[in-house]
């Protein structure tokens, strides 16, 4: 009954919107008399990321003069921005809105948002144009409900420079294989500590969410939280991956194999860059600032994200973001908006926009660009990732949950008290399990 009443608040709101203003012959008058239709869009983008967004949207607006004018608006990163627009209660202060993957379910349950399928629908736009596995992550049942935009996967990057020292010519897929070569490429000083590591990652509970996967298991309930049924509860608790995972962390650090790099990939990267650790895992995106800060220093070699266990058949999900549609009840900023979207996964834009940051380009017809065969060229690194996410299935798209963010933290957290010895694998699953499913349980008390 709740959540009835809250969409009937939703559509008062928006309706509100359409008929503010007069009859819909003098808003369109009106419309006609102040020139282009104008849209906003909110974005999470910084730096060079941001820089690329600037100039693709420009882009637009120089293509589309006198028609469609769009404003970008940087709302901080990716936190920042979710927190503006939960705080927003759906008064739609934007008409797109970037959103990171763990946001997705929330986004769909919040009644504010338009389901791209239906522009698809109304277009007969070929969704088979963007790449399966991306689009599996943003699709529940059969309705792609968001743009897939900035897409990413974590990878392996390794010193290969090192590698070739030590005469290690194989790449590792899995945790057994990383404590073997991580032996032969610590360095130990005279005194007993460690100058150099062979591996080393950061506490990102993005990591913890992908090896769920590469298992083949689910993170939540009900199918994974993709079912007509939303998640109720964890499963990784149930079905012996959480406690896997933990295993792992716990024998890395006890034995020495690693370091522990805080939470984030902030220090693992620094650590990489500066060569005090040989292997680590980040995202795909992150390969050209790492090429660039690595310089002539050593050579980087990418592979597959390792597994956990040898045998583990899964693959892996997309990070990233997507772009969604804002209901926000204008017929001529929403198609506007349609135009906006199908402009910005063009194959053109998303070469461009791979060139410039390293994210995927979500558009299958992206790799025949002159950009694109260029970029991969320069940078052939980046093809392991490619291959990582063709040879991926949509069955492992990921799990959907409202209140991913929190639990995201609530797993860091527990991994930074077991590095700290202050629990033990089982006692951090625990709690972590718990402490999740509180969460979901409060959220859907409110919402559902």
């Amino acid at each position: 009954m709740k959540r009835v009443l809250g969409l009937i608040l939703v559509g008062l709101l928006a309706a509100s919107f359409c008929f503010a203003g007069g009859s819909s012959e003098t808003k369109a008058a009106t419309a006609q008399q102040a020139g282009p239709v104008k849209i906003t869009f909110w974005h999470a983008m910084g730096g060079v990321n941001g820089e690329a967004i600037a100039a693709m949207v420009d882009e637009f607006n120089k293509q589309n003069e006198g028609k469609i004018q769009v404003t970008y608006e940087y709302q901080g990163n990716y936190d920042d921005e979710f927190a503006k627009i939960q705080a927003s209660g759906g008064n739609y202060p934007c008409d797109i809105i970037q959103v990171y993957d763990i946001g997705t379910r929330y986004m769909i349950d919040s009644g504010w948002i338009l389901p791209v399928q239906e522009y698809i629908t109304k277009d007969n736009y070929d969704i088979g144009q963007i790449e399966p596995n991306i689009a599996a992550y943003y699709t529940v049942d059969g309705t792609l409900y968001s743009m897939p935009f900035n897409s990413s996967t974590p990878v392996l990057y390794y010193n290969k420079t090192a590698f070739e020292e030590a005469g290690i010519d194989k790449v590792p897929t899995c945790f057994e294989d990383i404590y073997e070569i991580a032996e032969k490429l610590k360095v130990v000083n005279p005194d007993g500590t460690v100058k150099r590591y062979g591996f080393g990652m950061g506490n990102y509970g993005w990591f913890f969410e992908q090896w769920i996967g590469k298992m083949g298991l689910h993170y939540v309930n009900n199918n994974n939280g993709r079912g007509k049924d939303y998640a109720t509860a964890v499963e990784f608790d149930k079905n012996g991956g959480g406690l896997q995972i933990l295993n792992v962390w716990d024998k890395v650090l006890k034995e020495g194999i690693a370091p522990y790099l805080n939470m984030g990939n902030d220090d693992a990267k620094a650590a990489f860059i500066s060569g005090q650790i040989c292997m680590t895992l980040e995202s795909t995106a992150a390969l050209k600032s790492l090429i660039l800060n690595v310089g002539d220093k050593f050579e980087i070699g990418v592979g597959y994200f390792p597994s956990i266990n040898k045998n583990d058949v899964g693959g892996v999900s997309v990070g990233g973001g997507s772009l969604w549609m804002m209901n926000t009840g204008d017929q001529r900023r929403q198609d506007a908006t349609w135009q906006f979207l199908k402009f910005m996964i063009s194959p053109e834009m998303q070469a461009t926009w791979n060139a410039k940051t390293g994210y995927f380009p979500v558009t299958v017809a992206a790799a025949q660009t002159e950009t694109f065969k260029k970029n991969i060229a320069q940078y052939p690194q980046f093809q392991v990732a490619i291959d990582q996410l063709h040879d991926s299935a949509p069955q492992y798209a990921g799990a959907l949950l409202s209140v991913f963010s929190e639990a995201r933290q609530t797993v860091q957290n527990y991994i930074a008290r077991l590095a700290n010895k202050e629990v033990n694998p089982q006692q951090a699953l625990d709690g972590m399990a718990k402490d999740i499913n509180k969460a979901i349980e409060t959220y859907n008390l409110v919402n559902y």
